[in-house]
């Protein structure tokens, strides 16, 4: 065979070899793309509202929206895949596990009442007849040792004569115990001073305000009869006031006694009053379930007046910072609370979680997050629906539990 023979030989089988060779390598080529184009494919296609209305292709949901591809995610169990685009038109936003403060100041409403450590009522000693009163009107003003009424009563009667009579035969003895009688039935020491002067007995005793302030609760007119059990009329005082307020129950612990208090009434715009919580109620209202709380304010002025309404707010003196996530973020399911982790990369997965209080729009976190997580704040049910399915929910007890990591541990879904 020719020299020219050879070389056309080896020409020919050397292309033959290099077609092979790319034939195989469009075939790998091929292949791998398919396999990463399966990998791609999603898994199905599902309504947003609706997440149990599902499609093996694209199409619409009987509410008209767009199907929303569901992708398989090879990294964790529970993983949610989606694009960017469909994270965009379902509206996804997320917001970070931030550690503040939950102190947030309580607004309620409330009602001035009278100083009830200074309310007095009056009831007479005696049995006897009202021959003349000195006061008029619920709401009348009365200063210490104004005249209220004058009594008529036999009782107060013999017990003047004795004290008389006392005086007459000289009776160390007999004196002091009809000094005695005439005090324990309300008579001022003036009245007996009086007495003991002039010896003449009164057959009306006038009676006198124990205390500066406003009449209240006026149950008596002129000629009434009265007797121990006749509450005749009440004396409040104004100097300070109590204001009834009413806190949710879930607020109850966020109430201190001695806490700031500031107060605004309707009738007086742009003042306000400065107080403090005076005391807390120590059960609830059973049918508003609320808690009631006595506040306490100073009113020199006189502008608070019982029954006036108020709008109050307790100022918090919380200053823990807690971890704490915005409550639209929080999954109630009745068995565990839950979030939605944004992972990045349109990847999310539902997280078991333990909350403590709830303080406006936030609720704190006690176990399952950590500092700096992105968590879904809107459009989370249907990824925590797609999630849950497959989600081995992130333990927040397990026996090694480390600060900061999280263990994955089998869980009954809902």
């Amino acid at each position: 065979m020719s020299k020219f023979m050879q070389y056309a030989l080896l020409l020919l089988l050397g292309i033959a070899i290099g077609m092979g060779l790319k034939t195989i390598s469009d075939h790998l080529l091929s292949a791998n793309q398919s396999t990463v184009n399966e990998e791609d494919e999603p898994l199905y296609w599902v309504a947003p509202m609706d997440p149990e209305y599902r499609r093996d292709k694209p199409g619409k949901s009987p509410m008209g929206m767009d199907l929303v591809p569901v992708y398989a995610a090879e990294k964790q169990p529970g993983v949610v895949e989606i694009s960017p685009q469909i994270v965009n038109n379902l509206g996804v936003r997320t917001v970070r596990v931030r550690r503040s403060s939950l102190g947030q100041d309580i607004r309620t409403v409330g009602y001035v009442q009278y100083d009830e450590d200074r309310l007095i009522h009056i009831h007479p000693r005696v049995e006897g007849w009202i021959e003349k009163l000195h006061v008029t009107a619920a709401g009348d003003p009365v200063s210490q040792g104004a005249a209220l009424y004058d009594l008529y009563s036999p009782q107060l009667v013999n017990a003047q004569e004795e004290l008389v009579l006392a005086m007459r035969r000289s009776n160390t003895r007999l004196l002091k115990a009809a000094e005695d009688r005439l005090l324990s039935l309300q008579l001022s020491s003036d009245f007996i001073a009086a007495l003991k002067r002039d010896g003449a007995v009164r057959q009306t005793v006038t009676f006198r305000s124990p205390q500066s302030g406003v009449v209240d609760n006026l149950n008596i007119r002129e000629g009434f009869f009265v007797g121990p059990t006749t509450t005749l009329m009440s004396i409040g005082a104004l100097e300070d006031v109590w204001v009834e307020a009413e806190v949710l129950e879930r607020q109850a612990g966020e109430v201190l006694v001695g806490q700031p208090v500031t107060m605004r009434l309707d009738h007086l715009p742009g003042k306000a009053w400065q107080g403090k919580v005076d005391y807390i109620y120590p059960s609830l209202e059973a049918t508003t379930r609320t808690l009631r709380v006595r506040l306490r304010f100073p009113n020199a002025d006189r502008d608070l007046r019982p029954n006036m309404f108020a709008q109050v707010t307790i100022h918090s003196h919380d200053d823990d910072k807690v971890l704490n996530v915005p409550r639209e973020a929080l999954i109630r399911t009745g068995k565990q609370d839950r979030v939605v982790r944004a992972l990045g990369e349109g990847r999310f997965k539902s997280v078991e979680v333990r909350t403590g209080r709830v303080a406006g729009d936030h609720v704190e976190i006690l176990q399952g997050l950590s500092e700096g997580e992105e968590v879904v704040s809107s459009a989370q049910f249907l990824l925590d629906s797609e999630s849950s399915k497959t989600s081995d929910f992130l333990r927040i007890d397990g026996p090694e539990t480390t600060p900061g990591v999280h263990h994955s541990q089998g869980h009954d879904h809902d």
